[in-house]
Order: structure tokens, then sequence, then C-alpha cells
């Protein structure tokens, strides 16, 4: 088969390499017919993710066909189309048994593209599959269902849940990129009074907008945080959701919340950040950070076939998969291209 190989820092191929096998009978080969690309296989790329090695197969997003399983697995067959989940659950460990999948102790968690080889190729081994993999609901597109596989949980749990989002609260979202929006869309479920986005990208905070932000704020051209406290009499939101990733996005999001507010960071971090204690001892803050653990895709996918959650509207390009090299440069290029959610279809 085919498949992105990570090569080291700054280097990847889309090159043949052998088939994947059933290594376990709890095992499913899936045939890849969509995949994306996320932002944190552009951490990866940057050597943010140092225990990712070379010879690794890139992604942990997809949906595919089931073409071959073990014998320990119990609901899924050779022929279902699957949701094949970012992270990967044994079922039975502690975590597991909170529905904390994200740290599972039995060979799960996220283990696509880090761990193990993943899911942009034409092949993919999913450990687990009974609890790993999502049936393909009817009235829904491949492109829609794999928005589920990573976004849309990691911002409902990581940030909208962690951030405990109440009905009436201002909601800040630092970054408005696919996690940022994925945010955005999540927190209006629970009735918040004001949603602002921050960005420095003049079209994804016109993305914001359209996905619902009542107020965009550029932070490259005036200051956020007098902005925001300026929206809510001076006291500053009630939670800020940090989803980039970098020490300036989390230390404003820090800066952005009223005391006993809420800052949710959803961000991958490669570098170390300030946590600025000499300011905020006496704030009553609520800091969280987490992996996705996908508990809520049973949830997200009810709203999806509801529809109330339109996850169409993530997806501006699309790709075929001998076009790798052109998604990542349109994918890590989105200031320019306007790129959100890249697909690549079989």
């Amino acid at each position: 088969m085919k498949a992105l190989v990570y090569h080291g820092p700054g280097t990847k191929a889309w090159e043949k390499i052998p088939d994947p096998t059933l290594l376990a009978d709890t095992d499913a080969i899936v045939q890849v017919d969509t995949t994306t690309i996320c932002g944190t296989d552009l951490h990866i790329l940057k050597g943010d993710v140092p225990t990712i090695t070379p010879g690794r197969v890139l992604g942990h997003e997809a949906v595919g066909t089931v073409t071959e399983v073990g014998t320990g697995v119990k609901t899924r067959q050779v022929g279902d189309r699957v949701l094949v989940s970012c992270v990967s659950a044994c079922g039975t460990c502690r975590y597991c048994r909170e529905a904390s999948f994200g740290q599972c102790l039995g060979g799960g968690g996220w283990i696509h593209g880090n761990e193990i080889d993943g899911t942009q190729a034409e092949l993919v081994r999913v450990p687990f599959a009974d609890s790993s993999t999502y049936p393909v609901p009817s009235g829904v597109t491949d492109d829609e269902l794999l928005m589920l596989a990573d976004i849309l949980p990691t911002a409902y749990e990581v940030g909208v849940l962690n951030g405990r989002i109440r009905p009436g609260d201002v909601v800040v979202v630092v970054g408005a990129g696919p996690i940022g929006l994925s945010a955005i869309t999540s927190a209006q479920l629970f009735s918040p009074s004001l949603v602002v986005a921050i960005d420095m990208v003049a079209s994804r905070l016109d993305a914001a907008k359209a996905f619902g932000a009542d107020v965009v704020i550029n932070n490259g051209q005036q200051d956020a945080v007098a902005a925001v406290k300026e929206l809510t009499s001076g006291l500053g939101a009630d939670v800020a959701i940090e989803a980039v990733g970098v020490p300036a996005t989390f230390e404003l999001a820090v800066d952005l919340v009223r005391p006993g507010g809420h800052v949710a960071n959803i961000g991958v971090h490669g570098t170390s950040a300030t946590l600025h204690l000499e300011r905020i001892w006496d704030r009553n803050l609520t800091i969280t950070t987490g992996l996705v653990d996908t508990s809520s895709t049973p949830t997200l996918l009810r709203l999806l076939t509801g529809r109330q959650v339109d996850a169409s509207r993530f997806i501006t390009h699309h790709f075929g998969f001998d076009e790798f090299d052109a998604a990542y440069d349109t994918f890590s290029r989105a200031g320019d291209t306007g790129a959100l959610k890249v697909v690549l279809t079989r």
C-alpha cells in the first residue's frame, strides 16, 4: 500500500510500504476511504512531538471500510463502513471504565500516527475495533462524519465541558482555526450570552463570525485583554478556551478570564509557557488541560444526524490521496489559503 510516512522534522513522503496485518484478535484492518490533516500533524512535522520517530505513518482520523477482522472482534465485520476515532480504547482498564479513553492503560489512547502507524494511508490497522470505531449512520456524508474523528469531540470535551460553560456565560476562544471554530460551535449548545473569537488572521476571524461568534478581535491590531474587559464591565470572560498551542496564546487566555473563571487549554504545546502565579494566585482560577477521550462521540453523532450540528462547513478543500503534499501545503498556509479542514479521498 501507499502511506504518508514521517521522516523527521520537516520531512514526509507518500510512499509504498507493507500492508498492515492483524497483530491481535481484537484488531481490524480498515481501508481508508477518507482522511484529513490535523493541526497536531503540523506540530509533529515542526518537531514539537519528539516521541514520534521517523518511519511512522501520520494521521489519526478516517472513515473507511472494514476489510479484515480478528477472531475476537464481536461487533464489526468485513464490509462495514466505520468512523475510526482518533483515540483507541481497550475498554477494560481503569481509565476506560471511567470513559477516560485518552488515558487508556491497555494499549489505547492516542496511538494512531503516534505510537502505531496512522490513517493517512490506504489501509490502517485499528486495535480494539469494537470500542474504537463507530458505524457510519445513514444520511451523513463521509466528509461530515470525519469531523467527529477528532476536532468536534476535542473542542467539546477539552474546551467546552472542561471549561464548564453555563447559560449566560461570556466565552472567549483564543484561536479561530478548526479547533477554535469547533469550540465556538460546541459552546453555543450551552447558550452563552456572548462568544468572542480572538485571532490575528482576518480570514479566520471572518470564519469565526460565520460560525456564530458575536464579537471578533484581531489581537495583532488591538489589546485583546482591554477589549474583553470593556465588553464585560471590567470583569473579564467567564471561560477562556486556548485553541492554538503556543505560549503567548495560553498566557493570553489566563489574562482574559475574570476572578473565579475557567481557562480550558486545548492546544498542543511543544514549548514551555509561563504560568504567572505572581499575578493570578489570588484570582481563584481553574485551569484545565486534556487529551480528548472521544467519550462524547455518541452524543455528537446524534447531534450530527439530527442536524443540530453542521459539520460540513468546516471543510474548505478536497484532494485525492496522490495530493498529500498539496493538501499539507494548503492546510499549513491557512492564513493565505483560507483552509479550515482539508479532506483527502481515495
